[in-house]
């Protein structure tokens, strides 16, 4: 067969092939001359049922987008100058300037950020992500009717990564706060905020599962895990449920590529409204404390203990003078019960304790030699000496977190009863320290002057003026050595 012939039968196979397809298609398909129309029908009932559900959804945005604000920050980060010593060569100088390669001093820059928020009081009160505000020169909170407003930060909690801002406004619409406790996991829920600065976002989804800890956010986290789609730029922002109301901050997602991935995390509202009060009321959040260390149940711990289930958390150590103490608990108890609650985990028992206000006495259920027994417990305020100090200052130090040693803290990381000091719990990106700096350093002098605990930090590191170089003792890997933190 001649190629002329064969390009004549391949093109009669296409046309044909195309009427058989034709056919089939318009026994499927009514072609109208504006289109076509399946001939599968869809019923009444399923039109009503989705019409619903769709107008549902759009009363609950509708109710609560206007309690959710847009929220930018700006903030000064300050990069140590840097040379090599080449550099200074007069060879170098000579041919290519006294500024090739060589930064006579630190560079300044601004960094913008954006975040949302949600108005929880009528007089301009709006709940937030501390990350969202934490270091800001300048906060602006705009109002979904597009007013602008300065804001004013009222109080931090980075252990659980909330934030109040106040602006100067009053009758704000306010949000509902729901019961987040009795959040089931498969409910549906709204995420609103304003991702990438898009400016009231709403996105749907189901609660994936709550309870989530050890996400590497903050040192408190319960988190709900939630598929609705959580970007940069909702941070901050309500997850509320399908009555409108609050169940969730929105607070971080996981992400390989820095968007959505199907999986981001809300700070539960109970946590979230306890914060929230002590920060207007006290400018600090008051937590509960007991006195003890403890550890998760394995199942060898589960078997050298006699437990049936591996469930509760076992006792590591007592503090001394604690109140736990006082309640007679003992190092190798098992706490299985809370004031009624359950206690599954270490975190849950944490987040537990800390929310009770101190004062307040509690029943904990315990087994001790195979037995339960009670006990009664009369919580107090962490100790002082427990809590962090942030490192907000107007020198070179601005952006390092410090703690006091603890018993606790001493002996897991093994650092010798004779280092006295401050230990580094975090040194923030941007911070003159970082890179020098790091967490689980012990700063045991600053410019000669001993730190015995984070009052003298606060004391010694305050009254330092914001240009001057810093001299440090630290204790690091078993030994102690000086470091330098310099402006260039």
């Amino acid at each position: 067969m001649t190629s002329k012939k064969r390009i004549v039968a391949l093109a009669a196979v296409l046309v044909i092939t195309g009427i058989i397809i034709g056919l089939a298609i318009s026994s499927n398909f009514n072609f109208q001359s504006d289109g076509y129309t399946s001939d599968v029908a869809i019923s009444q009932e399923a039109i009503d049922i989705l019409s619903k559900t769709n107008h549902a959804i759009t009363e609950v945005a509708a109710a609560v987008k206007p309690s959710v604000v847009n929220i930018s920050s700006t903030k000064t980060i300050r990069v140590p100058g840097m040379s090599l010593p080449f550099f200074n060569d007069p060879f170098f100088k000579r041919f290519f300037g006294d500024e090739f390669g060589f930064s006579r001093g630190p560079k300044e820059f601004k960094q913008s950020g954006l975040g949302s928020g949600v108005i929880v009081d009528k007089n301009g009160y709006i709940l937030t992500n501390n990350h969202v505000i934490r270091g800001a020169d300048e906060i602006k909170v705009k109002l979904p009717d597009n007013r602008d407003f300065k804001g004013k930060v009222i109080g931090t909690d980075p252990k659980t990564d909330l934030a109040v801002v106040k602006i100067d406004a009053d009758d704000l619409p306010v949000i509902k706060f729901g019961d987040s406790d009795k959040l089931k996991v498969g409910e549906m829920v709204l995420a609103i905020g304003n991702p990438f600065g898009l400016n009231q976002t709403v996105t749907t989804g189901i609660v994936s599962a709550t309870g989530r800890a050890n996400v590497g956010v903050a040192d408190y986290e319960d988190f709900i895990q939630t598929d609705a789609a959580i970007n940069p730029g909702n941070s901050g922002g309500a997850l509320v449920n399908i009555r409108g109301e609050l169940i969730g901050i929105n607070t971080a997602i996981f992400s390989t590529t820095g968007g959505y991935q199907g999986i981001g995390f809300s700070i539960p509202s109970n946590m979230a409204k306890s914060v929230m009060k002590s920060l207007i009321k006290e400018g600090k959040v008051v937590r509960g404390w007991f006195g003890i260390s403890i550890q998760e149940i394995t199942p060898e711990l589960a078997k050298q203990f006699g437990l049936e289930h591996e469930k509760g958390v076992l006792v590591g150590d007592v503090i001394e003078d604690s109140p736990a103490e006082k309640a007679g608990i003992q190092r190798g108890d098992v706490i299985i019960e809370y004031n009624g609650r359950e206690v599954k985990d270490v975190t849950g028992l944490r987040n537990m304790v800390s929310s009770t206000l101190p004062g307040k006495e509690v029943i904990i259920k315990i087994i001790r030699d195979r037995r339960e027994k009670t006990a009664r417990i009369k919580i107090s305020e962490m100790p002082e000496e427990m809590q962090k100090i942030a490192g907000e200052y107007e020198n070179l130090l601005n952006g390092v977190h410090v703690q006091n040693i603890d018993p606790m803290t001493r002996k897991e990381l093994g650092i010798p009863e004779k280092i006295r000091g401050v230990i580094v719990t975090d040194v923030e990106p941007g911070s003159p320290a970082f890179h020098i700096l790091g967490k689980g350093d012990v700063i045991i002098e600053i410019n000669r002057k001993s730190i015995r605990n984070v009052n003298d930090y606060s004391s010694i590191v305050s009254s330092i003026p914001s240009g001057e170089n810093i001299l440090l003792l630290i204790y690091r890997n078993g030994s102690t050595i000086y470091l330098t933190l310099s402006k260039g």
